[in-house]
């Protein structure tokens, strides 16, 4: 089991690259492009509940205290703008019509960004820098080492400016510290500091990618991922569930209009199996941790 620098320990961040990138890339593409009222629900419990189960209390504060608020802020702007649907429920008082339509598709459209930000946060936990280099490195090198490099810059910067800001501060040279003056003058010298290391960190990766012969011709790279037959189990998984919802995505199964009245797909055979498709690959990573504990917890009771 190959080991990768990763702050979760949930079993499917062990898993090849190109098992946890094909796992959100659909899970994105659905996310997105189905607005059926259940694929919204399932997409934003699932993504509730992988992000609690990667990160405990610090994701419970981040969606009931961040996603849920702008969800309830985005679901009441859009009806004040857009005045769209056959079912008018009252006037407001600059004389536009308040319709169910409207209102509802607001709701829809904040699930789904409130989904989107939370399945996001997920991924930054699991597609760590060197994997996404390592499934695009060949095929775009240069953007995938600058995406690589600007993630890992981000969490840095913010590291590091708290370490600044914090030895200023035991000086009395904080932003918090003075008046309006003296607290911009304080500012300006933490990001002069910032700016100088960032300036010196990129000179210092230059010239440690030149010695390391990066951009030469036949240079190799090493990679500790292997594509062995769980992988492979976990892949065909994802891809049989998936390409099982988006055929039935195409075919209507998970249709559904806002405007100008709402109809959809009724609960049906068909529709029920493609949202317990959808529920299963978004659950995906749960699942495999489960099942991989209890094959641990098994194999311990017989030692």
């Amino acid at each position: 089991m190959p080991q990768q620098e990763n702050n979760t320990q949930d079993a499917f961040s062990f898993y090849h690259p190109l098992v946890n990138f094909s796992y959100f890339a659909f899970v994105f593409a659905f996310s997105m492009i189905f607005m059926h009222p259940v694929c919204l629900v399932i997409s934003l419990v699932c993504a509730f509940v992988y992000s609690i189960f990667l990160k405990g209390r610090r994701a419970v504060r981040f969606n009931f205290g961040v996603l849920l608020p702008m969800l309830a802020v985005t679901a009441v702007i859009n009806p004040a703008f857009n005045h769209e649907g056959a079912t008018i429920l009252t006037y407001l008082y600059t004389g536009n019509p308040l319709t169910l339509e409207s209102v509802a598709y607001g709701i829809a459209a904040s699930a789904m960004l409130a989904a989107m930000v939370c399945w996001f946060t997920c991924y930054n936990e699991i597609m760590t820098s060197d994997k996404f280099v390592y499934l695009f490195g060949r095929i775009i090198p240069s953007l995938s080492l600058i995406l690589s490099i600007s993630l890992r810059f981000v969490p840095r910067f913010k590291a590091r400016i708290r370490e600044v800001s914090e030895a200023q501060r035991c000086i009395g040279r904080d932003v918090s510290n003075g008046g309006v003056i003296e607290r911009a003058r304080h500012g300006i010298t933490i990001l002069s500091i910032m700016v100088t290391w960032a300036l010196e960190n990129a000179i210092e990766t230059a010239d440690s990618m030149k010695s390391r012969g990066y951009g030469l011709e036949g240079r190799t790279a090493f990679s500790i991922y292997r594509l062995n037959k769980r992988d492979k189990k976990a892949l065909a998984v994802i891809f049989i569930l998936g390409i099982f919802v988006l055929t039935g995505g195409i075919l209507g199964g998970l249709k559904w209009r806002y405007f100008p009245t709402m109809k959809g797909r009724s609960p049906e055979i068909f529709s029920t199996s493609l949202w317990l498709a959808y529920m299963g690959l978004c659950l995906v990573p749960v699942i495999v941790d489960r099942v991989e504990e209890h094959q641990w917890k098994a194999t311990q009771s017989k030692i």
